[in-house]
């Protein structure tokens, strides 16, 4: 006998009891009911399998369609107002969302943390001066009024917009510093006396600067195109100025910081004066520097020339230090100076 005849054979005999058991109840095999019409009385629980096999995929598909209509319904319903959205990590990252103030309020901002706000040091001397002796500082300084003048016929007494053009200029040295220091340490295998850390604390500072200003003074498209090249032009020429002479970078940055400071000195006086309004501070400042809750924007500047203020100090001391003849990491940096 052939293997086919033997599987037909098996098939004719056990394929019944194979259907009815493995598929039903002990109870429903013993009624079985026949189709009716049909000649050889085809099992009704045969035609309910084959027919829940055939639509399961069908019906399982509408379902999870259903589904994520029901969601997207009530995601719409709820977006609203709550426009935060938690991400469940497989890498078992945790998102505080609920962070408070110390006053019980919640927290709104991401991009600074309750820890990392401060009230700043308006108390210092602001009309400190380097005086340009050797050939290098002579450079420098002259480097920087040069850069004055294009700045002054472009913007004239457009403070806030001249603020915000001159944040995204001030923030670039700090990072191209730390930058790279960081190398540095990594290919000689030597700590760098936290001075990345206080150059890229600078940076920080410097873009919540500009970030502040963002709520102030909005920038129009050719002042957003101007930002774009003349970073684009700074950051390479800082770049390549650090490698040559650290002492001369940090040098440039410190006249630069004084004239920041003549700049937003001169912003105060057009406030005091009522040539500029001086609306309420924007609420990431506030928060930022811990202002009172009925801060103004003349409150804005003064923290934020006394910041400068402290940026100009820590540069001219960086370079004081190559002046010497010393690295950076042989002296402490001034961590959270600012």
């Amino acid at each position: 006998m052939s293997s086919r005849m033997a599987g037909s054979l098996l098939l004719r005999h056990a394929g019944t009891r194979l259907f009815t058991a493995g598929a039903v109840s002990p109870a429903a095999a013993a009624r079985p009911a026949l189709l009716a019409g049909a000649d050889g009385g085809v099992p009704a629980v045969m035609m309910r399998l084959m027919s829940t096999s055939s639509s399961s995929p069908a019906a399982a598909a509408a379902k999870a369609d259903s589904q994520a209509k029901d969601e997207a319904a009530k995601a719409a319903k709820d977006g609203g107002d709550k426009k935060a959205v938690v991400i469940n990590s497989y890498w078992g990252i945790e998102q505080n969302n609920k962070l408070m103030r110390e006053d019980g309020t919640e927290w709104k901002w991401t991009c600074f943390r309750p820890w990392e706000t401060y009230t700043a040091d308006t108390s210092i001397d602001l009309t400190r001066h380097h005086e340009p002796k050797t050939m290098l500082d002579k450079i420098a300084y002259w480097t920087v009024k040069s850069l004055r003048f294009p700045t002054d016929v472009f913007f004239q007494r457009r403070y806030g917009c001249r603020a915000m053009m001159l944040e995204t200029v001030a923030a670039v040295p700090g990072m191209v510093g730390g930058m790279l220091l960081h190398l540095r340490s990594l290919r000689r295998f030597e700590q760098s006396g936290g001075w990345i850390r206080a150059l890229l604390e600078e940076a920080e500072n410097e873009r919540m600067h500009l970030m502040t200003f963002m709520e102030v003074a909005k920038p129009r498209w050719y002042e957003r195109a101007l930002v774009i090249t003349v970073q684009g032009v700074f950051f390479n020429a800082y770049f390549l100025g650090y490698l040559l002479s650290p002492k001369f970078a940090h040098r440039v940055v410190g006249y630069l910081e004084e004239e920041a400071i003549h700049s937003y000195t001169e912003y105060l006086k057009d406030l005091e004066t009522g040539k500029i309004e001086n609306v309420p501070a924007p609420a990431i400042a506030i928060d930022y520097w811990r202002l009172p809750a009925n801060a103004t924007l003349k409150d804005v500047v003064t923290v934020v020339r006394a910041d400068e203020a402290h940026h100009r100090d820590v540069n001219h001391f960086a370079s004081d230090i190559h002046c010497q003849g010393m690295q950076l990491k042989e002296s402490p940096a001034p961590i959270g100076y600012h």
